[in-house]
């Protein structure tokens, strides 16, 4: 049987990223008791911070988890992603995948000013905000995990990255794919990673696109989905009528209890963002499509997998940060 040309690539590439990914030396600089002696209230000052953010807005957790993995894609976890504009440093916020959609910095700033008061010059801003995810997801109802610390803060911010790094709500499978596995991340770390989304909220102009497109075809349109659909559509309009930033939660069902309810909704044909739904409709989706059966299925596994995708995640380095990097006294800034 013959193979279609994307098909046979999407192998190729596959193969040849896992013997990447899997020839890549260990890294032995992150510990759990990197803080155990100059700062051993660091975690609970994180947890008391997050607990206080969570409690007045459930919406902080999802904020908090979506700017880590937003910061890991872009040079690895090195607090890039906190950088302000200066006259001499371009920062990341300004890049498309990330204007209008990332937001909790002031809670890291809340964070850091704590940290600071009580161990000067000590956590980094990275590790700060690796720590903060974690939190976030346990505070909600999600897993816990170990978080191995001692990442160093960047002094560099690359938007350029940020613009073509970062997977986008409207990508094809493919595309997301190779995103992941660019970042030595497998198929599996992908679909549990993209559970993040039973919390949080997406735009209008990241939504529009799916439920004025294929969303009828994917979904049984039952008289509830027909229902939901119009609401949808009642918050977001077929053409941009200054509407771009009305919202709407990814998981309809529970938005802010951390579940694994987005998978059952994603076997309904009914994902709000077109590349959540490619993960179970695309014809590509071989594996992915039974990675998200799995995970609706049992939360055990999703809980255990995104636990483990989490860590994966967190280690992704900046080399550069290691060797000249610093520990931000100013999550915004460079120090001076």
């Amino acid at each position: 049987m013959a193979f279609p040309s994307h098909f046979l690539f999407l192998m190729f590439f596959t193969i040849f990223n896992i013997y990447r990914i899997n020839s890549l030396p260990e890294e032995p600089y992150l510990t759990l008791d990197y803080y155990s002696s100059s700062c051993p209230s660091a975690q609970s000052i994180i947890r008391s911070e997050m607990e206080c953010a969570v409690l007045s807005d459930p919406r902080n957790a999802a904020k908090i988890l979506r700017l880590h993995f937003h910061d890991c894609f872009v040079q690895g976890c090195d607090g890039s992603v906190l950088l302000d504009d200066t006259i001499t440093l371009e920062g990341e916020k300004k890049a498309s995948p990330n204007v209008n959609s990332i937001d909790g910095f002031k809670l890291v700033d809340r964070i850091k000013n704590k940290l600071e008061s009580e161990c000067p010059g000590v956590v980094s801003c990275a590790d700060l905000l690796t720590i903060a995810a974690r939190d976030a997801v346990l505070l909600v109802g999600g897993p816990y995990w170990d978080v191995p610390v001692g990442r160093k803060d960047s002094k560099s911010a690359s938007l350029t990255l940020a613009e073509t790094n970062l997977p986008s709500a409207n990508q094809d499978l493919v595309s997301l794919i190779a995103k992941f596995l660019y970042q030595g991340l497998s198929v599996t770390d992908m679909v549990a990673l993209a559970g993040a989304h039973t919390i949080g909220m997406a735009r209008c102009e990241n939504f529009r696109e799916r439920i004025y497109g294929d969303f009828p075809f994917t979904a049984e349109m039952t008289s509830f989905t027909e229902t939901y659909l119009d609401s949808l559509k009642s918050i977001c309009s077929d053409i941009n009528k200054g509407d771009d930033n009305n919202i709407a939660a990814m998981d309809y069902f529970s938005a802010n209890l951390f579940d694994n309810s987005f998978f059952q909704i994603l076997l309904r044909g009914e994902g709000l963002l077109n590349s959540d739904q490619e993960m179970y409709s695309s014809l590509l989706g071989v594996q992915t499509r039974h990675l998200v059966q799995l995970y609706a299925e049992d939360p055990i596994a999703f809980f255990q997998q995104f636990s483990d995708s989490m860590v994966k995640m967190g280690n992704i380095s900046n080399p550069d940060s290691f060797s000249d990097g610093e520990v931000r006294k100013n999550c915004r800034f460079v120090n001076t």
